[in-house]
């Protein structure tokens, strides 16, 4: 599968072309709303697979979330909290003060597109297919952080959900309300009579938990391959059909707020690439699409496009040039600082992200909007490594480099080059690399672009350690424990297996950044892994300090290069349909497409008068 653009994927060809508008075909009709056609795509998954069930679990199954698949909640990126959500199939929820539970209240009119009526069992089941896809709260392995506890149904209405307090997550809720809800009359089958006494089981100790656990995860696989014979959509749309070009879904009459709902018909469209989106753009065939990369001037194409607006919001994600420091000579702290003050980190952002992205104010582990709320007037006091060329070679001196004909050299006198690997397709990292190695050259330093064929084979050779320097993404907030553990977290050596921090030899289990196990800071010795592992369970305020810590760690230890804080572009065409969110809050649920079907369900875009 093809990344088109570093933010929206960690991961056919287009065969029809998209209405721009018109009015609906009349196959999807239902009461109130009633607009045209809304067109789209999923930029978090490229090609379209006609044969594909319409299973959210399937990684190519024709199900989009927010359009015919619905979440118990739509959790959004705020800043500092990462329980905040906005409805979906539950209309309210409260979480208990120490966080040992969220009470769900569902939406009271929420129906299947079949007609039966959304209950607590549905959900139940879903929080039961969820434990074999092993996902945040709904975890099998004893003692996990997070995991829930019990699942008790109320009434058809309410559900309680309790957290293992052995190791308490604070991101605990946000796990429940991620929950794909799937109904039960449907997908019953798929999970045994006695699946409730197996998961009792596999919390347990010894050869028959152990077994249970591997009874639970085995049916994943079950999960996966499940094809319903029709689409039973919760949500504001169902699928009608799909094809290698196109994939239409029609108004779900049944959906609790289908009176507010503006399309008749939503498509989406097929692409294979960043090119495809961004014709798609310029043509103004886009009612919407989430973030995707594109150079200055595809972007003022895009932009210069009738009815086309770009909407920004916040995007908890941070790109990084990272560093395999088992390799020479990037395990000399001297030499990484001295790469950090030779790139122009402006120019970088200017080339390769424009729009979807803002210079790092420095090397924190944080996004530098939500830098302050964590770690307060620290953010101002961290070295900013500004491009200084005397500086960088003050650090290569100290790293016994050697500069002879104008180049630098290994302390042995071989010569050194930077290699820097990216995989095919990602047109921003790409480009950031190739000024990076510009930059590079022209100080001396000899450097190359590697580029991988895709996005699995990159991360599969990065974590065997093949690369001296990849491009890592980080700062994935918004919980602390999520923001460091792409600095502090396995990739480094450290793993986190209920509540227990091990390390790994650099080269062994994933490490391939093959960090020091202990970094001096502020004069006190400090094991960033075991530090980062704290976070997973401490509440906001006992983080901010380990935040404190961790940031000045990578600040100077510089593990990676913090390059560009991203920003959430969201793409919109006003030509069709208005009312489109410009709140932030509302722009934190992320890029993709999820952001336009929960404005739809929520009633916010009309059709253009």
């Amino acid at each position: 599968m093809k990344r088109l653009a570093a933010v929206v994927a960690l991961l056919g060809l287009a065969t029809a072309t998209a209405c721009s508008g018109g009015s609906s075909n009349g196959s999807g009709g239902g009461s109130g709303g009633g607009g045209g056609l809304f067109t789209t795509i999923d930029v978090n998954r490229p090609g379209l697979d006609a044969s594909a069930p319409a299973n959210p679990y399937n990684p190519k199954g024709n199900s989009f979330s927010a359009f015919n698949a619905m979440k118990i909640g739509w959790v959004k990126n705020h800043l500092t909290d990462p329980n905040q959500a906005l409805p979906g199939i539950a209309a309210s929820w409260e979480i208990a003060p120490d966080n040992s539970s969220i009470t769900l209240h569902l939406q009271p009119n929420a129906k299947w597109s079949d007609g039966q009526p959304v209950t607590a069992e549905d959900v139940k089941l879903s929080i039961g297919i969820a434990y074999t896809q092993g996902s945040t709260a709904f975890a099998v392995t004893p003692g996990a952080a997070g995991a829930a506890a019990d699942v008790t149904v109320v009434d058809d209405k309410t559900l309680k959900i309790t957290q293992d307090m052995a190791n308490p997550s604070p991101k605990f809720a946000r796990g429940v309300l991620d929950t794909t809800v799937v109904p039960a009359h449907v997908w019953k089958d798929v999970l045994p009579a006695d699946f409730w006494d197996k998961l009792k089981a596999a919390r347990g100790e010894g050869a028959d938990a152990e077994k249970a656990r591997e009874e639970v995860t085995a049916l994943g696989e079950k999960v996966l391959a499940f094809a319903p014979a029709k689409d039973v959509s919760a949500g504001p749309f169902v699928l009608e059909r799909v094809n290698p070009g196109e994939a239409l879904l029609v108004k779900n009459k049944n959906f609790f707020n289908a009176a507010n709902v503006a399309p008749a018909q939503v498509k989406f469209l097929n692409y294979t690439g960043n090119e495809q989106i961004w014709n798609y753009l310029t043509a103004g065939k886009l009612d919407h699409s989430g973030f995707v990369a594109a150079p200055t001037d595809v972007m003022n194409r895009i932009k210069s496009a009738p009815g086309n607006e770009v909407i920004k919001g916040y995007s908890p994600v941070a790109v990084g040039m990272a560093f395999n420091q088992s390799k020479k000579p990037y395990d000399n702290v001297h030499v990484r600082r001295g790469l950090a003050y030779l790139i122009n980190r402006d120019e970088v952002t200017k080339v390769a992200s424009p729009e979807g992205g803002t210079p790092a104010a420095t090397t924190s582990g944080i996004h530098q909007k939500a830098a302050p709320a964590w770690i307060g007037d620290t953010a101002a006091q961290l070295e900013p490594y500004k491009p200084d060329l005397a500086k960088a070679e003050e650090e290569f001196k100290q790293a016994g480099l050697e500069k002879k004909d104008g180049k630098w050299t290994l302390a042995d006198g071989k010569p050194w080059k930077v290699s820097m690997h990216a995989p095919a397709g990602f047109s921003d990292w790409l480009s950031a690399q190739e000024n990076i190695k510009s930059q590079l050259i022209k100080a001396g330093v000899d450097a190359e672009v590697v580029t991988t064929a895709d996005y699995p084979l990159y991360l599969e050779e990065l974590a065997a350690g093949k690369y001296d320097v990849g491009f890592w993404l980080m700062a994935l907030g918004p919980a602390p424990y999520d923001i460091f553990q792409r600095l502090y977290g396995a990739s480094n050596g450290w793993t986190n297996v209920a509540g227990k921090v091990q390390h790994a030899a650099p080269g062994k289990n994933g490490n391939w950044m093959g960090g020091p196990e202990e970094i001096e800071v502020d004069g006190t010795k400090i094991n960033p892994g075991e530090l980062t592992a704290k976070l997973n369970t401490a509440p906001a305020e006992e983080a901010k300090p380990i935040m404190v810590q961790l940031a000045k760690a990578a600040n100077q230890d510089l593990p990676v290069i913090q390059l560009w804080d991203y920003v959430n572009n969201q793409f919109v065409n006003n030509s069709r349909f208005t009312g489109w969110p410009h709140d932030d809050e509302i722009l934190r649920l992320g890029s993709g497409v999820l952001a336009s079907g929960v404005w739809i369900q929520l009633g916010m875009i009309k059709p253009k008068q």
